[in-house]
């Protein structure tokens, strides 16, 4: 990355900060973006109060950003002991970064323009429902839900077309006794954001929220709302797409390749995923954690021996057998063939060693008639302050080597 490059966009009044795709870090913000948010993680402004957008995953924005569609993200500041959202628009990066990056812009928002519920006082003319306009017959004959909502009026909604009806549960009437609060899953945070959206020009991708029916199911919507003017009325139409399915098969997809399929434990891309994780929304939780590689002793020699689905029965046996022996706070994931490895949160060595212990007498005493015996071989390592990932794998990789080499069926710590 040439810093050289980043540094110009110091001289910009508006915030900008430039993110890593693949980790979802902040690689550099500008005078104006530290001024506005200081030294900010991203979690806690993507996924903050008044946080919305289209997509959890910033690599599903890059086809979208290629086409020059317009995106933006609704972030949470903090600052001055307030939150408030801050709009941003994003774009790729365009000056040298060699990894993928997004830049995200924000518009320039001062907190203490910020409305509050309740501050809304609507000088204009109300909004009258015109049966013979256009507008009224494109309204009622669109498939898709529509409401017409009032964002100087505490987001009252003015008007809902026949698919929204039939969508939310509630009459045409009963409808327009709410707020928009009422049906979204935010409450009476969605006001800011609301706002927020108002001043945008329109055209960005729709941004998705979960919604209440009139039964209470909760449902994941994406929402394009923009400015229109109805017969000299400043409203917001707000166009629903039901995305509920979409969310669950994604979930489902996401978390089969977060999976192992054999054993059901976390695999090591749910282990690098959680670590990033921790590291960059709760730092402390990474500054002192154990580490554990178990390997399963002569593995080769049961499958060899027993067959192939009898290593696979194995291999489960053990997976639930260190499932059972670890403490709550830990977790087990399969790194791959006959090896597991377990992270024990806020654990020092002695007693990630006693665990390990325990777990390695735990498999020695597992019997089953229809299952061969295992026993395991176990390294252990504690994280140390500065220590990047490579070193601390390579670390715990040659206490288990150590723990092979002197013979199996035992512990070594590294």
């Amino acid at each position: 990355m040439l810093l050289s490059h980043l540094e110009t966009l110091n001289i910009l009044s508006t915030p900008v900060w430039v993110v890593s795709v693949h980790n979802q870090q902040i690689l550099f913000a500008n005078t104006a973006a530290r001024k506005l948010a200081g030294n900010s993680l991203l979690a806690p402004l993507r996924n903050g109060q008044f946080s919305v957008h289209s997509l959890q995953c910033l690599e599903s924005y890059l086809p979208h950003l290629k086409k020059g569609d317009q995106v933006i993200e609704i972030w949470t500041i903090h600052k001055e002991g307030r939150a408030f959202p801050l709009s941003c628009r994003l774009s790729l990066a365009q000056f040298g970064v060699q990894e993928p990056a997004i830049v995200f812009e924000g518009t320039h928002t001062s907190a203490a323009n910020v409305p509050v519920s309740g501050s809304f006082l609507s000088e204009a003319r109300p909004y009258r429902r015109d049966q013979s306009g256009f507008y009224e017959r494109f309204f009622q004959t669109n498939t898709a839900p529509m409401l017409l909502i009032d964002p100087d009026n505490n987001g009252q909604i003015v008007d809902a077309n026949l698919a929204a009806t039939r969508f939310y549960g509630y009459s045409r009437d009963e409808m327009c006794m709410r707020h928009t609060w009422e049906i979204n899953a935010m409450g009476q945070d969605v006001l800011p954001v609301m706002h927020e959206i108002a001043r945008l020009p329109g055209g960005h991708k729709p941004l998705t929220f979960v919604h209440k029916l009139a039964d209470g199911n909760l449902r994941h919507v994406q929402t394009y709302a923009g400015p229109v003017d109805v017969d000299g009325v400043r409203l917001m139409l707000c166009i629903i797409h039901d995305i509920t399915e979409q969310k669950r098969l994604e979930q489902e997809l996401e978390h089969a390749a977060l999976r192992d399929p054999l054993t059901g434990l976390g695999n090591r891309r749910q282990f690098m995923q959680l670590v990033e994780n921790a590291r960059t929304q709760n730092p402390q939780r990474t500054h002192n954690f154990s580490l554990m590689l178990v390997d399963a002793d002569h593995f080769k020699a049961i499958n060899d021996q027993y067959g192939h689905n009898k290593g696979d029965d194995a291999l489960v046996m053990l997976a639930r057998t260190l499932e059972t022996g670890i403490r709550e706070s830990d977790t087990v994931f399969r790194w791959g063939g006959e090896e597991f490895l377990i992270l024990l949160p806020l654990t020092g060595l002695e007693g990630a060693l006693h665990v390990a212990e325990a777990l390695r007498l735990a498999v020695n005493q597992f019997a089953q008639p229809d299952l061969p015996s295992m026993t395991v071989s176990v390294g252990v390592v504690q994280y140390e302050t500065g220590e990047d990932f490579t070193s601390l794998f390579k670390r715990v990789d040659d206490a288990l080597y150590r723990a092979k080499t002197s013979g199996r069926n035992q512990v070594q710590s590294g």
